[in-house]
């Protein structure tokens, strides 16, 4: 089975919940952003505490979990920002 390998890079608070900056995982090849997700939420639960307010971009541009990733994809996870 084909696999592509994305990186995975946490911002803020979700940098901080994952005890890391950056990761790099091996998905299958029809791998979906959900299908991410759900397996960053597995291998760090803390994320979990979110809920579904975590943003997400691939290749620097927002994206819905529907999206399909590709191998080499860069994929940041960062909690919603406020400000004032």
């Amino acid at each position: 089975m084909h696999e592509i390998q994305v990186t995975v890079l946490f911002f803020a608070a979700a940098r901080d919940a994952a005890h890391t900056d950056k990761t790099v995982l091996s998905l299958p090849h029809a791998a979906t952003l959900a299908d991410l997700r759900d397996t960053l939420l597995q291998r760090w639960p803390e994320l979990g505490k979110f809920g579904p307010s975590l943003l997400w971009a691939v290749n620097a541009q927002y994206a819905n979990p529907d999206l399909p990733l590709n191998d080499g994809d860069t994929v940041a996870c960062f909690p919603p920002v406020s400000g004032g």
